[in-house]
């Protein structure tokens, strides 16, 4: 399995995916889910992939040979079509291709065709953008009102998203609620696994963009670990118990 976020913020795009690929109990492998589609001074374009590797790979590969537009006959790749939405429908148009291509014989052999892709990025002089492209190859888009998407293990790293995404949180910010969304689901679920890939984008600049790898000893995840599960140690700490906890059974009360 997998976990994939991406923060839809007016500063720019966090884009953060793990690595691990489960093939069984005993066969666990590191593929890297997070693919930069960038031409300097035109577009910055990057996806993420949840779900069966093979579907996955497939259609990353088609989006950049290219796909036979119907109406026009021209050849379309990640790399031509204006739009950002253009880009969403070819990687749907992909998805059901790869579908009606392997579809069949992968029920035949019990696999389900599963896969799920975020998609953000910016093409110049346009508005910058976040999608998710589902199995049956149609999608939907973040807003400032759902400034973040998920895919993959999504339950565990959610509730701090819930909490505290906001569409105007800082780039910095947004970076550091990535990384705690992501030692939640590493925590909580074995499947999920390092290293991690960060993309960071800044609205408006399409070259504009910082990637980096986040190892095991990377020293600032582990800061982030660590200082994140003192915070939760002392605030719940802070609380005040329940006052109901302290009275009387009506136990004692009788025995008294």
């Amino acid at each position: 399995m997998t976990y994939c976020v991406g923060l839809f913020l007016d500063e720019g795009l966090v884009m953060l995916a793990d690595t691990r690929t489960n093939a069984g109990l005993d066969n666990i492998s590191c593929f890297a889910k997070l693919q930069q589609f960038h031409r300097p001074g035109d577009r910055m374009i990057a996806t993420m992939t949840a779900g069966n590797l093979a579907v996955s790979q497939a259609v990353i590969n088609l989006i950049q040979d290219g796909i036979e537009n119907p109406e026009t006959g021209a050849m379309e790749t990640i790399y031509s079509v204006p739009t950002m939405f253009a880009v969403a429908a070819l990687i749907s148009e992909a998805v059901r291709r790869v579908y009606r291509t392997h579809g069949k014989a992968m029920l035949d052999q019990d696999v389900p065709f599963d896969v799920s892709i975020l998609l953000g990025g910016q093409i110049a002089g346009r508005t910058m953008r976040l999608f998710q492209i589902y199995a049956a190859g149609n999608f939907i888009e973040a807003t400032r009102d759902t400034p973040f998407l998920q895919v993959g293990e999504h339950k565990y790293g959610k509730p701090i998203l819930d909490r505290a995404v906001a569409s105007g949180t800082p780039l910095t910010e947004g970076v550091k609620l990535a990384l705690i969304s992501m030692d939640s689901t590493l925590r909580s679920n074995l499947s999920v696994g390092m290293p991690l890939d960060l993309l960071v984008y800044r609205n408006d600049s399409i070259d504009g963009v910082e990637i980096h790898r986040v190892e095991e000893n990377d020293a600032y995840f582990r800061m982030i670990r660590e200082h994140w599960s003192v915070a939760l140690s002392d605030a719940h700490r802070q609380i005040p118990a329940p006052e109901w906890l302290h009275r009387p059974s009506s136990a004692e009360h009788q025995g008294s």
